[in-house]
């Protein structure tokens, strides 16, 4: 990097060509997805189905929880070590 700024790659809000084609296509069965997934949601013999399909569904509503990351003891003071002049 130069300076600390980026200096390749698209810029910000450009979409990626890659993958555009995919996402449009997946976004046709948006609906129905919801769909089924409410409905194993509510109708699902296995409680473990249930649950994933309340996930799916939360998640696509409100998006993911944000994930705590534990570096532990061990990787805490390794950190401090190397930060510290």
């Amino acid at each position: 990097m130069a300076q600390g700024r980026k200096t390749g790659g698209r810029k910000p809000g450009t979409p990626n060509k890659a993958t555009a084609e995919i996402k449009a296509l997946a976004g046709q069965y948006s609906a129905e997805v919801v769909e089924r997934l409410a409905y194993l949601m509510k109708r699902a013999k296995s409680e473990q189905a249930q649950v994933a399909a309340c996930k799916e569904l939360l998640d696509r509503a409100h998006g993911r929880a944000p994930q705590a990351i534990d570096a532990g003891p061990d990787l805490r003071k390794l950190i401090i070590e190397w930060l510290q002049p």
